[in-house]
């Protein structure tokens, strides 16, 4: 029957992706036994003071997932998953998947307002959430407060030693029920077919609202294979987990590829690069996945020969630009060689090879991972642009999604008429297939790897009684990327300070990372000939005074 709101692939094309073997025809499911056969000794996921081995492993994933379905969960049920850098991530999420159901992958970052869109739009029937975690101490305050606001959230499913009366234990669900070959065989009875949806991601848009991107066990092990051999990964590999597990960077290029390949992943919950380091070397770390911002705090660490590195041979870095000033240093400064890549929930994935010179990992963010994936860049009326000629970026094959989740409007202006993924970025592709991005259509600002809707700032500041007009955009900054800047106007006779704005946002629910880092009142914004704010102008403006003032400071320093 399948998933209703999810867009199947066409026949045709589903039949060539599998005579050809660029679909495997395995389910995630699959995918996690096949390891556990191959390596049951073997250490497979590490965190938080825990070590399992794939046998391990195997035995609390089996239970959780029998004991969920004992529960009155139902294949092809939809399960929020929102956990932290915990092991009980990975257990959770491959439960899910031979359980049959379909995880929403959250973070712990996402905002009660996201998670209550989520809600509405996948209408799951579980929540799997911390029973607390840093800034959120009672998740089920959370739980309580949304129920008041939406219909149903399912059952809540908490981690964590603490009993919570309104919803069921984890810890509890992992404890067997059921001989073990009882429980194999019932599992054997709910495994999906490797074309049906096997979890949806979270995608930012224009309205900075998550879409959904529903991806299939054939199309996502598609990009997890293919993936994983461009930066060469195996079973000999131990990866340091370093970036949100909830989100796609964390969970492809890492934890799953590990599982593909029957590596070792050592999931870390920190941020800090002290952190980073000590993981390397007491776990000796091969890999790792990070965001520019990440590495970045680890390459300029002023404690980095206090440890053992050696180990590090290869770093994955994506989900924003990294500047050709940041690979150079991190492989100085690391000894590891940097893989520059490109990816999307939605499936495009590029990425430098390990044979490509210094100024290729430089420019440019490689060739397509899978090369049966068909990469164009496309001019304003959708017909594509020769090599060497800036278009934008669009995709179609084997691991490449087909449509947002109940979204059909924005899938309208997702694809071209033949099928082919419009990415929102600006490109260039040479004639040898090597991609360079050189910007975006979308009005998104990058800050820490995160992706942050302009409009929905916007909305959000010209709520304030006192906002008279206002335009966001990305402003330069050495760490994260970028930070929000906001332009606006006041009603005459009206002020506003930074302060008031960022608790008036906060007071309306509004997530930390869209908070403005400034703000620019101006009597009027420019406009283009269109009569829309004259964002180009903005941004140089932004810029050259971030300029001004490092300019002052360096001089100052200098005195």
């Amino acid at each position: 029957m399948g998933l209703e709101g999810f867009q199947p692939y066409h026949p045709d094309a589903a039949a060539l992706y599998r005579s050809r073997r660029w679909w495997l025809g395995m389910t995630m499911g699959d995918m996690f036994d096949k390891a556990c056969d191959l390596y049951p000794g073997k250490v497979a996921v590490v965190g938080s003071g825990v070590r399992y081995t794939f046998a391990e492993l195997r035995q609390v994933v089996d239970t959780l997932a029998f004991n969920l379905l004992a529960e009155g969960f139902k294949p092809e049920d939809r399960v929020l998953l929102q956990l932290p850098n915990w092991p009980e991530f990975a257990i959770a999420y491959f439960a899910l998947q031979k359980a049959g159901l379909i995880p929403v992958l959250l973070t712990v970052n996402h905002t009660a307002r996201e998670v209550s869109h989520l809600l509405r739009l996948t209408e799951p029937a579980g929540w799997i959430l911390p029973t607390g975690y840093r800034s959120v101490p009672d998740y089920e305050a959370v739980v309580q407060e949304i129920r008041k606001e939406t219909a149903s959230v399912g059952k809540a499913i908490f981690v964590g030693r603490e009993p919570k009366m309104s919803g069921l234990s984890l810890h509890e669900l992992l404890v067997p029920r059921t001989p073990e070959a009882e429980v194999r065989a019932a599992l054997e009875q709910v495994r999906p077919d490797p074309g049906a949806v096997c979890q949806l991601l979270p995608s930012g848009g224009t309205t900075g609202l998550p879409k959904c991107a529903p991806r299939t066990h054939d199309d996502y092990i598609c990009n997890i294979e293919y993936k994983s051999r461009a930066w060469e990964l195996n079973a000999t590999d131990t990866c340091l987990v370093s970036t949100t597990v909830g989100h796609n960077l964390a969970l492809l290029v890492c934890l799953t590829a590990m599982i593909f390949h029957g590596g070792t992943s050592v999931i870390v919950d920190s941020s800090f690069p002290a952190d980073f380091c000590q993981a390397i070397q007491d776990e000796r770390i091969t890999c790792a996945g990070f965001v520019p911002t990440l590495i970045s705090r680890l390459a300029t660490f002023d404690r980095l020969h206090e440890y053992d590195l050696t180990s590090l041979n290869k770093v994955y870095v994506g989900a924003a630009n990294s500047p050709p000033e940041l690979i150079r240093k991190v492989e100085e400064n690391l000894g590891c060689r940097y893989y520059n890549a490109f990816g999307m929930v939605e499936g495009p994935c590029s990425q430098t090879r390990s044979d490509d010179s210094l100024e290729v990992r430089c420019q440019t963010i490689g060739h397509p991972v899978c090369p049966y994936d068909d990469f164009r860049t496309l001019d304003r009326d959708g017909n594509p642009t020769p090599a060497g000629q800036e278009g934008e970026l669009a995709a179609k094959g084997p691991g490449i999604f087909t449509g947002y989740y109940r979204n059909p409007q924005a899938n309208l202006s997702a694809f071209t008429p033949d099928g082919y993924f419009r990415t929102g970025d600006l490109a260039v592709i040479d004639e040898s297939g090597r991609i360079r991005i050189t910007g975006r259509i979308k009005d998104i600002i990058i800050r820490g790897g995160e992706n942050i809707a302009a409009r929905d700032v916007e909305d959000l500041i010209s709520s304030h009684p006192v906002v008279e007009y206002v335009a966001v955009v990305g402003m330069p900054d050495p760490e994260l990327g970028e930070q929000v800047c906001a332009y606006l106007t006041t009603t005459r006779g009206s002020s506003l300070s930074h302060a008031e704005l960022v608790d008036h946002m906060l007071r309306l629910g509004c997530a930390k990372a869209l908070l403005p880092a400034r703000i620019e009142l101006m009597g009027q914004i420019p406009l283009t000939a269109a009569g829309k704010a004259d964002k180009k102008a903005l941004r140089a403006d932004i810029e050259a005074k971030m300029k001004h003032s490092s300019t002052i400071r360096e001089f100052q320093a200098n005195a």
